[in-house]
């Protein structure tokens, strides 16, 4: 009897123990839902209120559902010499700067993964970058050396001062250490120099990591906005997020850009300010939303990877 009364309580607390985890699941998914739909929420509205009537929206009526659909604000937005100027800048930048990000960050990572035997000048460069990303210059010394170096209201003005991301470069250097010194020791032997070594070996393993890392090259190029409005003297020459923080801070300067685009006469008849403006936020969000999905796989994985050693 002693027996069986033990093996009863064994199983009770086996159940019990599996009842936890189980109830934890259901609250963390809970919580994780209910955070999802509100951060949805927003964009749901403004897909909703761009897609609205100016009437609907001028009253206050649209919530998460169209009222009056019209697409005459996707229709203004798509002819706006404006916007679709600033779009196609946002574009170069992501591909210009991720392109040169990715390069100069391998290029600075590979080096400071080796070991002090192999490259004795490996802590002071080390500690170089890590100081410079702690201690920033400040604005006014960013914006002298910008304006001094003759690249103000150029293109390449927002891609040279970030060109060298430090957070990118630990957490890709952390990742190359952790490859099996094997696999260099090998292309050593069979007589491949550092070059080859780096882009047939390293590069090719550290796919996880270099795809977290561009993923976050272009969010930070794709966002940014304060850049263009302290680089850029002139409204034309913004990227997308400086345009639309434009368009969102300051209607009146937005006014004036569409009338130079001569759409102000269509503007007044079909769209308002309102919709108009949820309608270019919504387009200005939809690439990252649509790069997202395909990269998000190795988002976790490649910073844990990256983040084993010091």
């Amino acid at each position: 009897m002693g027996n069986a009364t033990d093996i009863e309580v064994k199983i009770s607390r086996t159940k019990s123990a599996r009842k936890k985890p189980a109830v934890f699941t259901v609250i963390n998914y809970g919580v994780l839902i209910l955070l999802s739909v509100l951060c949805l929420l927003p964009f749901v509205n403004l897909f909703a209120v761009s897609l609205s009537s100016s009437y609907a929206v001028n009253a206050r009526l649209v919530r998460f559902i169209p009222i009056q659909i019209t697409i005459e604000s996707y229709k203004f937005v798509i002819t706006s010499g404006t916007f679709l100027r600033a779009f196609a800048i946002s574009v170069q930048r992501v591909v210009v700067g991720v392109l040169l990000n990715m390069f100069l960050t391998i290029l600075v990572a590979y080096p400071l993964a080796k070991d002090k035997s192999r490259f004795l000048a490996r802590g002071f460069y080390a500690w170089y970058f890590i100081i410079t990303s702690l201690m920033s210059v400040g604005l006014i010394p960013l914006y002298m050396t910008v304006r001094f170096t003759g690249l103000l209201d150029s293109f390449l003005s927002l891609i040279l001062p970030a060109a060298v991301p430090i957070f990118n470069v630990i957490v890709l250097l952390n990742f190359f250490r952790n490859l099996p010194r094997e696999l260099e020791e090998s292309a050593v032997i069979d007589g491949a120099g550092e070059w080859a070594t780096l882009w047939r070996i390293f590069v090719p393993l550290s796919k996880p990591a270099l795809a977290t890392l561009t993923l976050y090259a272009i969010i930070f190029h794709w966002n940014s906005w304060f850049d263009g409005l302290i680089y850029m003297n002139r409204p034309e020459n913004y990227p997308l997020q400086s345009y639309l923080r434009t368009v969102i801070m300051n209607p009146e300067m937005y006014f004036q850009l569409t009338t130079a685009d001569g759409n102000y006469e269509k503007f007044l008849a079909f769209v308002n300010f309102r919709t108009a403006r949820s309608a270019q936020i919504f387009v200005a969000a939809l690439p990252m939303l649509l790069v997202y999905p395909f990269l998000q796989k190795y988002f976790t994985k490649g910073l844990v990877l990256g983040s084993v050693k010091g």
